[in-house]
């Protein structure tokens, strides 16, 4: 019988805990630079946190992996920080990102304690969602706070219960069709914000990134959120529904660089893999057919940016390796 006490990480394991210091140590830099340049004094205390927060949560990733044998990851760290540069976002927008990216750690801590066994491990991630929703409550309560949260569309409350009668109720495009669904909505307005996080941050990286084929990938991905938020808000606005409103003016005219391309560049193919799960949720709850087409070409092209992504990440060797299984065969070979 196997001592849970003294259990050995699983692939799964190692994986999430490789992924978490990857994008964790990502979206630190990302928010020890913000915390130079916030001048309001309540978005910088929350910060402060984050970044307080993930320092002790990277010490303890560090202390797991060692604790097996594995290599730490390179991650991303000073060298991909350029202090004493032009400010690139306004205050506001360094407080929308920490919310959003909160969202991706709140699906992230939750997915890995998912596939945690050991309970060490257990007891780490429960500890690192909890970090994660009080975070969560402090960016919305802030963001609410100074007037910059924009909510869902109101819906008006039936007299009752109502059940399908209708095959138009899955008609998008011909036939009666009907109003988006509420259930529709959850998706449509969570990847609008997304797609609209992912466009600001592109036109920003655009501006500042130092070599001409980063360069080139930013603006191409910024067109393709483009062309995703006009897509699905033009669902919304067709139905009378609000859009949630666009954070490019919330991007500086500086050209001076506080990142590395590699850094930016990873920044963006992170959004880009992580917005196919939720295009995929939407699909699953898509009782439409326009809304399913919508969702499926979304998904497709997303699949064309991160190929591109990929490419350009292996020939700039920026490109970890995630711990692999055996090769047998290699192994067989040279024995």
């Amino acid at each position: 019988m196997e001592d849970k006490n003294n259990l050995k990480l699983t692939a799964s394991e190692i994986g999430t805990l490789w992924g978490e210091f990857i994008n964790g140590t990502m979206t630190d830099v990302v928010n020890r630079y913000m915390v130079s340049i916030i001048e309001d004094e309540q978005i910088k205390a929350i910060f402060e946190d984050a970044i307080k927060t993930f320092g002790k949560q990277k010490q303890q990733i560090v202390s797991f992996i060692q604790s097996d044998g594995f290599p730490v990851p390179i991650g991303f760290n000073d060298s991909d920080l350029f202090n004493g540069k032009q400010r690139l976002f306004t205050d506001i927008f360094c407080l929308n990102y920490l919310h959003i990216m909160t969202l991706h750690g709140l699906l992230g801590h939750s997915t890995s304690l998912g596939v945690s066994v050991r309970k060490d491990l257990r007891e780490f991630y429960d500890s690192c969602n909890t970090d994660a929703k009080n975070m969560y409550h402090q960016t919305i309560e802030l963001l609410l706070q100074k007037g910059n949260f924009q909510r869902d569309p109101l819906f008006y409350p039936a007299k009752n219960p109502e059940f399908v009668s209708s095959q138009d109720f899955t008609d998008g495009y011909f036939g009666k069709g009907r109003k988006l669904a509420a259930t529709e909505i959850i998706s449509i307005s969570f990847n609008l914000k997304k797609s609209i996080m992912a466009k600001t941050l592109s036109i920003a990286f655009s501006q500042v990134a130092q070599t001409k084929e980063v360069r080139k990938f930013l603006s191409d991905s910024e067109k393709t959120a483009d062309g995703q938020i006009k897509k699905f808000s033009k669902i919304m606005q067709t139905d009378n529904l609000p859009v949630p409103k666009s954070w490019e003016t919330e991007v500086t005219t500086s050209t001076d660089s506080p990142f590395s391309d590699k850094l930016m560049l990873y920044h963006i193919g992170f959004l880009f893999q992580a917005a196919q799960n939720y295009h995929g949720a939407g699909l699953a709850s898509a009782m439409r057919t326009d809304l399913v087409t919508a969702y499926e070409g979304t998904i497709l092209k997303n699949l064309m940016v991160t190929k591109k992504w990929f490419n350009l990440m292996e020939q700039n060797r920026w490109l970890e390796q995630p711990p692999l299984a055996p090769n047998r065969k290699e192994i067989s070979e040279e024995v």
